[in-house]
């Protein structure tokens, strides 16, 4: 059986001063399974290979194992170790699968798929917010978007700010859930760049022309056009800046 690559692994013996061990274990082997070097059925490497791979002790590979199979990744099984599982069996919202997941070469299937958790999310939530916004929601939301317009010559700038303007809309719909669900799949996703894109200042003044839509609806009450220009908004985004996909799927 392979060893994790190169990049997956994320011990070394310049790294042994970055507690706790077994944290860092568990990124590297979560990584190497989800990027499927350990495929599901497979049975991990025993504890003391795993000792040798990673220099640490017993203790902390025990303790690596157990992380994992809280995430739903593995499983002991008697007569054959720790096994994989089957990924409709993993933790899909845990930051450490999540991070892998991005990294995969099908990672589009799961970029796709946010885009519509998001849609269905936060199309609820802006309509919430149409009728939830106190004024000093709406007052942040204004300033907000004025601080979008004076941004849109500057593209990293003004995606940290959208990210701040749908987070003024997240809260002010109450939406306790959804928004712990957006915040924790696209807090992962943003960090790849086939998820954030390489936008244009046309696409930045279409962006901004679709987030002055959501505002006008929000302060204006109307549930249903905040809802509308919400949809909008997150699907042709997203069009604009989709990778090809070159995954041979």
């Amino acid at each position: 059986m392979s060893n994790p690559s190169a990049d997956a692994v994320a011990v070394s013996p310049r790294q042994r001063r970055r507690p706790p061990l077994a944290a860092a274990v568990v990124q590297s082997l979560a990584t190497a399974i989800v990027l499927g070097e350990y495929p599901p059925g497979t049975a991990l490497p025993s504890a003391g290979v795993l000792c040798e791979q990673y220099e640490v002790s017993r203790t902390v590979i025990r303790e690596a194992t157990m992380a994992l199979s809280e995430k739903g990744l593995v499983a002991t099984r008697q007569g054959w170790g720790t096994v994989v599982l089957d990924q409709e069996q993993w933790s899909l919202l845990d930051p450490l699968i999540l991070d892998a997941l991005f990294q995969r070469k099908d990672r589009l299937v799961f970029l796709d798929n946010l885009i519509e958790i998001r849609t269905t999310l936060e199309c609820a939530m802006s309509a919430r917010a149409a009728r939830l916004m106190d004024d000093t929601q709406a007052a942040a939301l204004s300033a907000k978007l004025d601080e979008l317009a004076a941004l849109r010559g500057d593209p990293e700038a003004y995606s940290r700010a959208d990210i701040e303007f749908h987070e003024i809309i997240h809260r002010a719909s109450r939406d306790a859930f959804g928004r712990a669900i957006v915040s924790s799949i696209q807090g992962k996703a943003v960090r790849y760049p086939q998820y954030s894109g390489d936008p244009t200042r046309e696409h930045i003044e279409l962006t901004h022309e679709a987030h002055a839509r959501i505002a006008a609806a929000l302060l204006a009450q109307d549930a249903e056009e905040a809802a509308e220009a919400m949809r909008d908004h997150i699907t042709s985004s997203w069009d604009r800046r989709r990778p090809l996909d070159t995954s041979g799927a």
